[in-house]
């Protein structure tokens, strides 16, 4: 089924393997967010509890202080759609993959959430991870979250990496073209196991103010506007 992306990645392999040496060397090599990495909008205890984890996006790369990053603003608009007390807590590694992060978050002191928020592939995509141990990671995540949340896991679909301007072609098309295929998983396991998983499309854009200066991260604006987007859908508040 995959055979034509293996034998066009076969065929490419010297051009791609020049660009992504080049994009790593060239790409400026932006911090994590700093600041906490929890906090509530609105007063009293939250009647909403939201948990952000996973790779750099939920390490905040893009802004400098988790309060601008996606989870903080992702809980701004909640509050100021609902008008309910919201809390959040974020909890990213910049350039992690998904079987490394199941190992950090055993370590992790991470609080009870109403929903939990995965934002993870980019890392698995550049990586080449199987299909069948990212599947498999993901089914180990939740049986790793349920202490925590009994909610479905909320997977942001990965990154539409062909629109990703620090990226060069056909580098970056080979890259969304493997995006794509673990999109697919987690479409697969929303559809197959609904009370463990659920599925938000990540918002497209198309405005490059959206990124960061890498070309890569969103920017302040882009936290805002995915942020935006994905308050819009059902959290069951």
């Amino acid at each position: 089924m995959h055979a034509p992306f293996w034998l066009t990645t076969a065929l490419l392999f010297p051009i791609l393997l020049y660009q992504g040496k080049r994009a790593r060397r060239v790409t400026p090599r932006l911090p994590e967010a700093g600041g906490e990495t929890s906090g509530q909008y609105g007063e009293g205890a939250p009647k909403f509890r939201l948990q952000v984890i996973g790779e750099s996006t939920a390490a905040g790369v893009g802004v400098y202080a988790h309060s601008d990053g996606l989870a903080s603003q992702l809980a701004l608009r909640l509050h100021e759609r609902t008008g309910k007390t919201i809390g959040w807590q974020t909890f990213g590694v910049n350039g992690i993959r998904l079987g490394d992060l199941l190992q950090t978050l055993a370590s992790e002191k991470l609080s009870h959430a109403d929903a939990v928020l995965l934002c993870m592939g980019v890392n698995d995509t550049t990586g080449f991870t199987s299909r069948a141990r990212f599947r498999q990671h993901l089914k180990t995540l939740r049986s790793a979250i349920l202490p925590l949340s009994r909610a479905p896991i909320t997977l942001l679909s990965v990154p539409p990496m062909e629109k990703f301007t620090a990226l060069p072609s056909p580098l970056r098309h080979i890259m969304g073209w493997r995006a794509r295929q673990l999109d697919r998983i987690y479409r697969d396991l929303a559809l197959q196991a609904p009370a463990d998983f659920r599925y938000f499309n990540y918002p497209i854009a198309e405005d490059p103010s959206l990124l960061a200066n890498d070309g890569y991260h969103p920017s302040q604006r882009g936290y805002q506007f995915i942020a935006k987007a994905l308050a819009e859908r059902d959290w069951g508040l």
